[in-house]
């Protein structure tokens, strides 16, 4: 008897306005406090880097940079859904967008993270990330506001 495995087909591919319902969707699923559509739509604007990770069609996760200079790049979302979260692909998005900033000579990179979202801080280490700074208040919280720990990485 054989069994047949099906091998995942992932791409990454430039986000498109046409994917915003499915990322609304993921969003909704990933955060207690998501961000809006308008949100998303103002980053299709220039300097913006959108990208969406698909398995067979399927939109499992996204990630939004912005190169507002020329040596510094802004890692402003990565986010996957949560079924399938702890796979590697939030490794995989954060990759492009390293190779992404890398192409365009970016010198280095910042992003803020909620200090609860251990996974991230895992991740984020791992790949040579180092925290540069607190910012205070930053995100919405259930009990008022969370503190965001900034990170940073040269290229």
């Amino acid at each position: 008897m054989s069994a047949v495995l099906a091998q995942p087909e992932l791409v990454i591919r430039p986000m498109l306005e046409a994917d915003l319902t499915d990322i609304m969707l993921i969003e909704s699923a990933a955060y207690p406090f998501p961000w809006t559509q308008r949100i998303f739509q103002d980053c299709f604007k220039k300097h913006y880097y959108n990208f969406v990770l698909e398995d067979n069609q399927v939109l499992l996760g996204y990630a939004l940079m912005l190169i507002a200079h020329p040596q510094e790049a802004h890692i402003l979302n990565i986010c996957i859904h949560p079924d399938y979260q702890n796979c590697g692909y939030g490794r995989i998005l954060l990759n492009y967008l390293l190779d992404s900033a890398r192409a365009k000579e970016v010198d280095e990179i910042l992003l803020e993270v909620r200090p609860s979202n251990e996974a991230a801080i895992r991740l984020y280490h791992a790949m040579g990330f180092n925290q540069i700074g607190v910012r205070r208040n930053y995100y919405p919280a259930k009990e008022g506001r969370e503190n965001a720990l900034m990170f940073g990485l040269s290229l």
